[in-house]
């Protein structure tokens, strides 16, 4: 953390010299204006599209545990990556699995119906199934759900 810390205010130390020295050149008559408001339009928008891009790239989201674990998977049973399917699909399809409605989905994932519906629908066209039950047998078959009891 340290280490990024220093990197980062280096980084920043390191432009704004850049930026007075641009400035300087301006105001002693080296540098004309638009040359001066290029460099400037051009720095703040590198900047603002690696701000945007670092805030925006998909990290290694995972699935969170607490729905897991409360809905009764063991660790071995969290998905792995099968189907390509989403942290939220996966939530979605675990809580199919238990039986839910996609209303009871959504007040217990504080999402609206239509959102539960989308994300059935994608999981559903990811795993190639038509139905619900379809969906829960391949789920077990691969290994993103347990396998039923009894």
């Amino acid at each position: 953390m340290t280490k990024t810390v220093f990197l980062f205010g280096f980084c920043l130390a390191a432009l704004l010299v850049f930026l007075k020295w641009v400035e300087y050149s301006f105001f002693a008559h080296d540098l004309a204006l638009e040359a001066y408001i290029g460099i400037v339009a051009l720095f703040c928008t590198a900047l603002g599209g690696w701000i945007g891009w670092k805030l925006t790239r998909p990290g290694s989201k995972t699935v969170s545990t607490d729905l897991i674990d409360k809905e009764g998977m063991s660790d071995q049973f969290k998905p792995s990556g099968s189907f390509g399917l989403s942290p939220r699909e996966h939530e979605v399809l675990v809580l199919i699995a238990n039986g839910h409605s996609y209303q009871e989905i959504a007040d217990k994932l504080s999402i609206s119906l239509s959102t539960v519906k989308t994300h059935a629908s994608n999981l559903f066209s990811k795993m190639d199934v038509q139905r619900r039950t379809q969906a829960i047998l391949l789920a077990q078959k691969s290994g993103l759900l347990p396998p039923t009891k009894g």
